[in-house]
């Protein structure tokens, strides 16, 4: 199939862009910038645009069979000074929704919306975040595009763990640089946990999404819940060093409690329905394996 993604420059589209290239796809990238020169994605079709700025015109979308939109904004885009609920606004709530009524309007057949696991797995915090209710709002509204014809699934992710060859990481890179001792902050982790997903997992949810998800649905995906403690202590084994991390209820500057929307010492804690991993056929238990490739690609002593 011919299939576009939208934001295939970054860390999650473009993992997905290689993955879906490796099963036979011609697959055409999409973002703000040129994906750099290191990545595979630079040797990939691009089209440059901001869908923000509504830049993806059906006319621009037409002649591709499949897009996964893997662009959505947060609060690291927000222009400095800008006003943060007047930009999810018209980032999640009204621009997410013209876009894929673009590409319904092109003749897109199936589309994939990837979205954030809050509003599905925490529905309690949508009442005080406007974040979170903003990603809500993108997902509702991209699925309330479908048609006959055009299908539209939602796939909402948790805390992603991986890594794309060449690509920088202002996440896990200083994570390495931290477990290896060149950051000094000691050995801790706030107190709670989260569930998390490797890119891997989450790109082979996407393509089972496109083969055989239900027109209309949206997936709460996931992998393992662990404590921020176990998730942290991966990075330290990966980086061959004898030391436990403990956990504190203090909040750590390399995951900053506004990192955290169900509040420090709280949970996000669910299994991913069993059904519905084996339909969309992404693999479990894959947390360790992404952090050892994190410090093969980041740390400066290989696990």
């Amino acid at each position: 199939m011919k299939l576009l993604v939208i934001g295939g420059t970054g860390a999650l589209g473009g993992h997905a862009a290689i993955h879906m290239a490796a099963q036979g796809h011609d697959v055409t990238v999409a973002g703000r910038n040129a994906p750099l020169a290191l990545t595979p994605m630079a040797a990939m079709p691009f089209l440059q645009g901001d869908y923000v700025a509504g830049d993806f015109t059906p006319d621009r979308l037409a002649g591709f069979d499949w897009v996964i939109f893997a662009a959505g904004n947060d609060p690291r885009h927000v222009p400095q000074g800008g006003d943060f609920d007047a930009f999810l606004l018209k980032a999640n709530h009204e621009a997410v929704p013209a876009l894929f009524a673009a590409c319904r309007d092109a003749g897109v057949n199936r589309a994939i919306q990837l979205g954030s696991f809050y509003p599905q797995a925490a529905p309690e915090l949508l009442a005080d975040n406007s974040y979170i209710r903003s990603r809500l709002a993108a997902c509702e509204g991209a699925r309330a595009q479908g048609r006959p014809g055009f299908d539209v699934i939602s796939v909402n992710a948790p805390f992603m763990v991986g890594t794309v060859p060449g690509l920088p990481s202002a996440i896990f890179a200083p994570y390495m640089q931290w477990a290896e001792g060149h950051i000094p902050i000691e050995p801790y982790a706030p107190t709670g946990g989260t569930n998390f997903m490797s890119y891997r997992s989450l790109s082979q949810a996407l393509e089972g999404a496109l083969l055989r998800g239900e027109p209309g649905k949206a997936y709460l995906v996931g992998d393992e819940t662990m404590s921020f403690r176990a998730y942290f202590q991966l990075f330290f084994d990966a980086a061959c060093r004898s030391v436990q991390v403990e956990e504190r209820d203090a909040e750590l500057p390399l995951l900053p409690d506004v990192a955290i929307p169900q509040g420090r010492g709280n949970w996000i804690d669910y299994a991913p329905n069993a059904v519905e991993v084996a339909l969309l056929g992404y693999r479990r238990n894959d947390i360790a394996a992404a952090v050892r490739e994190i410090a093969d690609q980041f740390g400066q002593v290989r696990a």
